[in-house]
């Protein structure tokens, strides 16, 4: 599974808010939303975010293992 934690974090070091997102550099809402509950969301995205904070992916997502989803 992925999750999108520490993406809050980064945008905290950075003093960019979700409010930023939307208004400067028109980040979708939905797109946020999904981010929020850890739903899938486009790369484009998670690419113009890792532009906009200046970060690599790492600091925006990271694979954590889901024991329940394994066959």
């Amino acid at each position: 599974m992925i999750v999108y934690d520490p993406l809050w974090e980064t945008m905290k070091k950075k003093g960019i808010s979700q409010y930023t997102l939307i208004k400067e550099y028109h980040i979708n809402e939905a797109q946020l939303f999904r981010l929020r509950k850890n739903m899938v969301v486009k790369t484009i995205t998670l690419d113009r975010l890792c532009d906009i904070l200046d970060c690599e992916l790492e600091e925006i997502c990271q694979h954590v293992k889901n024991s329940t989803n394994m066959k």
